[in-house]
């Protein structure tokens, strides 16, 4: 069994006009999304052995409110692959972990993540059904897959073991 979290970026701020979207950083509520997600993770005793995300500053910005919430620094690696990619670059990269990494953190964007999880996560149960649609800024999904190594990760073999949607924390 491997688990697998993914989350999307936070809220970002969309209030300057001509700023290159790879450039856009978080607004003030996306920094307080990520930092809140950062101390439920811990609550919930939650970690990671490598954070691997888009290099873009929102997400870096996300990472950085994350560690902060969460207490603790977390080993992030960002990786020019998963800025605009689709569903299936990042289901590939997903079966590039190293075997070593036992509990990865992928950060990113919509709609490639949020097509992911669908991707991965089967079944129609609640947490699925709770994202269908769309995977909100700074959400965050927990995947439990059965494969033993990354590469053995199969499409609609998971099932989403927790869902953690900011705007239901406190």
């Amino acid at each position: 069994m491997t688990i697998m979290a993914i989350m999307r970026h936070a809220k970002s701020d969309w209030g300057q006009p001509g700023l290159a979207d790879f450039d856009r950083p978080l607004n003030e509520r996306g920094r307080k999304a990520a930092k809140r997600v950062g101390r439920e993770l811990k609550h919930r005793k939650i970690g990671f052995d490598r954070v691997i995300g888009s290099p873009a500053a929102r997400v870096r910005e996300t990472v950085v409110e994350l560690e902060e919430g969460y207490g603790e620094p977390l080993s992030a690696q960002f990786e020019r692959r998963i800025y605009e990619a689709g569903v299936d670059a990042l289901f590939e990269l997903v079966r590039m972990i190293p075997e070593h990494v036992h509990a990865p953190l992928l950060v990113g964007h919509n709609p490639g993540l949020h097509q992911l999880v669908l991707r991965l996560a089967s079944g129609d149960d609640e947490l699925r059904a709770r994202i269908s649609d769309n995977l909100p800024t700074g959400a965050l999904a927990l995947i439990e897959l059965p494969a033993a190594r990354w590469d053995e990760v199969e499409p609609g073999t998971g099932r989403i073991a927790e869902l953690i949607l900011p705007r239901e924390l406190d």
